[in-house]
């Protein structure tokens, strides 16, 4: 059980990690390839963009705190430290969620007469993708990619707590 929660861990850690040059790499081809989204020059592009790979960040630190203890100390509990980081972290999400739709206000104020639509369109996708990833991290699991995961929402017909609000409820009680 312990070497299946070790490749778990090591397996979300390092697909966060590459999901994080993925985007980056994507951003750069589809700002190369269709100038005319004009992506780079919006200000809600590279808040929510910036968003997502804050994130994802988080998934990365969160992952390989829980990985490097089972490998190295043969237990999964996650660190205090990285608890304390990641309420921390939690609270600047917050921050840069309500920051997000204020630089969409800028952008229209910026350049209302030819205000790139289909890049606003991608900018929004990217926002709304970064609200999912920080409900799945800090909330409700929203993501269900193994057996186990998929037996315990049949059964209970219900969404999972999320792993790191599960550790914020513990560390609570301690």
């Amino acid at each position: 059980m312990r070497e299946k929660f070790k490749k778990r861990f090591l397996y979300l850690y390092t697909g966060e990690l590459l999901a994080i040059i993925s985007f980056i790499l994507i951003s750069c081809l589809l700002n190369l390839v269709y100038p005319e989204l004009q992506l780079f020059s919006l200000y809600f592009f590279w808040g929510s963009f910036f968003l997502l790979e804050f994130i994802l960040l988080q998934g990365i630190i969160y992952w390989r705190a829980k990985w490097k203890r089972l490998r190295n100390e043969n237990i999964s509990i996650t660190p205090n430290k990285i608890i304390n980081l990641l309420k921390f972290l939690k609270k600047i999400n917050i921050l840069l969620i309500f920051l997000c739709p204020i630089l969409l206000y800028m952008d229209f104020l910026k350049c209302y007469q030819a205000l790139p639509l289909k890049g606003l369109y991608i900018s929004g996708f990217i926002y709304f993708f970064s609200l999912l990833e920080y409900i799945n991290y800090y909330h409700i699991q929203l993501s269900y990619d193994n057996i186990s995961d998929i037996r315990y929402l049949l059964k209970s017909k219900k969404l999972k707590q999320s792993c790191i609000c599960k550790d914020f409820n513990i560390n609570k009680n301690q």
